[in-house]
């Protein structure tokens, strides 16, 4: 439920540092078999051995990477060894890193094929271990100074050791994600990619404990998601954004010219080669678009585009304290869901004044929306509803307030203003006349990625609703390690998202200069406001639907999670199932994205106990109702 405040968070993760992957196949069944012991071998050649949880996945067809897309390099018995996905150990005859390197180019057949035609091949990628950083002189863990750089030292004798090798690093340096290669001759690429899990590159929010798994182990889980998703390039927000690129690679090799050449050009679909400005009201503060403003200047709506998820509760009625509990349900994978579909600006903005609104033009919009009154709202052709306005959030603002005036506001924001049934007269916009739907693929990915997996751990998407509930109750007990890689393609969407508006970290910034992720044509805020917009409204029309079919209004939402009174404690008790159907355009039971599943379940004391504790009649129990837990700190005490 907490997936917004991720899509936020996630902004200010790793940047990538060089140009996208891609990724392998879709892999064979994901269930680990029977282990097996690991036969010994004295060749130096690289030699297929099988290992624990062989039948996970392997490479695809191509025999350049016959081995699979990574492997996770370890110390067994004095001999440095790579554990493959698919449970293949090869012997790595390396003594140095540079030799490791060499060897991973030339022997190991790693890496990935591409995800796109005009795109690149995935770079092999080595996961190294402790026992492996020993091997090549490389500490355990980073100094406190070595973490806040994110790198180790230029002066430190391994990364000399690549130089004199002419191996390069990226400006990344040699730290948890680092990438070693040579200037590319022609179509020759060589690049290999390191992760370090000691020294915190899976991180926990994201991977769970996947770092403190065994080496057999990791390779399952990281080739899962490789195969699935992509190969990672950093932290899944990192590998979020990548995919985006690998699915529509900036450019394309042309047609032959009358001498049988080609050259580098546009590829249609994608975000170019070249970074675009925003338009001034979708710019973050700082942004040198606003260095002319006053220092301690405070925008407002009428200046500044808003599109956050919610952030929404209300006191419960005298009818709602009389039940007995608070169910909340939680969208799966909402922000995934909002991008499927959605048209977005390709290039840079056109600004336009007074124009007509059109909801198929992307764009950010400054319009009055405070006449749409929700007591009386459209809710199919010819067909209006009679609401309780005072127990429902605006849908126009994160924190469900009614708008008190004109402000900034995303295309699909607007065009729900005219679904209810209201007129909308925009006094300017910022529209992007060349758009597409760039986010197809990146959600098709996804998609497919999460409900594979789901249902190798047994959840599948023709489950009924009453076996989807029984199915999800312990899921993740099935195969923890699955359920890493559940997470992770979670968080790469958050993160993904996120990353298109990337802000300052550090590095001397300071407000109205540019920062790195400028630089960048995924630099994208709007991309990132239509999708939330479009999240956002996604959940207020199947709100609106449920109470005008049922008469019950949510009593807090948070994200993609919203709380509802009910009589009993499964959703199951309030949702509106008729003869295994639900209310078309509503609340429905399930794995796919833009569904729901069970969030928790309190009872009605227990909310009321939570609010007049913190006397706060208003405190958002979306936000506890998973575990009930509530702490001083949670309310700034």
């Amino acid at each position: 439920m907490a997936e917004a405040a991720v899509v936020t968070a996630m902004e200010n993760t790793q940047t990538p540092a060089s140009a996208p992957a891609s990724v392998a196949v879709a892999p064979e069944a994901a269930t680990p078999p029977e282990r097996t012991a690991r036969p010994s071998s004295t060749s130096r050649r690289p030699v297929a051995r099988e290992a624990a949880l062989a039948g996970s996945p392997v490479g695809g067809t191509d025999p350049r990477f016959a081995n699979g897309p990574l492997a996770v390099v370890d110390v067994d018995d004095g001999q440095v060894v790579a554990y493959c996905p698919g449970g293949l150990v090869l012997d790595a005859p390396a003594k140095s890193l540079p030799a490791l390197v060499e060897w991973t180019l030339r022997e190991a057949k790693l890496g990935a094929p591409k995800l796109s035609g005009p795109g690149k091949d995935a770079d092999p990628l080595l996961v190294l271990t402790q026992s492996a950083l020993k091997r090549y002189g490389l500490p355990a863990t980073l100094t406190d100074e070595e973490r806040h750089a994110g790198r180790l030292p230029e002066d430190h004798k391994v990364i000399k050791q690549l130089v004199r090798a002419e191996w390069r690093l990226t400006k990344r340096g040699l730290g948890p994600w680092a990438r070693i290669y040579r200037p590319a001759t022609g179509s020759d690429r060589q690049c290999v990619q390191l992760c370090i899990p000691s020294w915190n590159a899976l991180d926990p929010r994201s991977w769970g404990h996947a770092g403190q798994l065994p080496p057999a182990d990791l390779a399952r889980v990281l080739g899962v998601y490789a195969s699935r998703v992509m190969t990672p390039r950093g932290s899944t927000a990192v590998t979020g954004l990548e995919l985006m690129t690998a699915l529509h690679p900036p450019t394309r090799a042309s047609e032959p010219d009358a001498h049988g050449r080609r050259h580098s050009e546009h590829n249609p679909g994608s975000l170019g080669k070249d970074p675009v400005d925003c338009a001034p009201c979708e710019a973050p503060d700082g942004h040198p678009l606003l260095a002319d403003l006053p220092r301690f200047h405070v925008r407002g709506p009428g200046e500044k585009l808003f599109e956050e998820a919610y952030d929404w509760a209300r006191p419960m009625t005298d009818a709602e304290c009389t039940l007995r509990h608070l169910v909340g349900i939680d969208v799966n994978m909402a922000f995934a869901a909002g991008a499927n579909g959605l048209a977005v600006g390709l290039g840079a903005p056109t600004h336009v004044k007074a124009p007509v609104f059109d909801a198929k033009l992307p764009g950010s919009w400054l319009v009055d929306l405070s006449h749409v009154d929700l007591s009386r709202v459209k809710t199919g052709k010819d067909k209006w509803a009679d609401l309780d306005a005072s127990l429902l959030p605006s849908p126009f603002t994160p924190s469900g307030e009614r708008p008190q005036g004109p402000a900034w506001y995303a295309t699909p924001t607007v065009a729900y203003a005219v679904e209810l049934g209201y007129e909308v007269r925009p006094l300017e916009a910022y529209v992007r006349y060349e758009n597409g739907r760039y986010l197809d693929g990146w959600y098709n990915r996804l998609r497919d990625a999460f409900l594979a997996t789901m249902a190798d751990l047994g959840v599948h998407a023709d489950l009924s609703p009453a076996d989807f509930l029984a199915a999800m109750d312990d899921y993740k007990s099935g195969d923890p390690e699955l359920a890493i890689v559940v997470s992770a393609v979670k968080a790469t969407v958050k993160g993904g998202l996120g990353k298109l508006r990337e802000r300052p970290r550090g590095e001397g910034w300071k407000p109205g200069q540019p920062w790195r992720a400028l630089a960048r044509p995924t630099w994208r805020p709007d991309i990132r406001a239509a999708v939330i917009s479009r999240t956002r409204i996604n959940l207020h029309r199947k709100i609106v639907k449920h109470a005008a079919f049922t008469g019950h209004y949510p009593v807090a939402v948070l994200s993609d999670c919203v709380v509802y009174a009910a009589d009993g404690p499964s959703p199951l008790d309030f949702l509106p199932y008729r003869d295994g159907k639900p209310l078309p355009g509503g609340f429905k039971l399930g794995i796919n994205p833009g569904l729901v599943k069970w969030e928790g379940t309190q009872s009605v004391l227990w909310g009321e106990e939570v609010r007049e504790r913190f006397n706060a009649p208003e405190l958002n129990l979306a936000r506890y109702i998973k575990d009930g837990t509530v702490t001083d700190a949670d309310n700034g005490e």
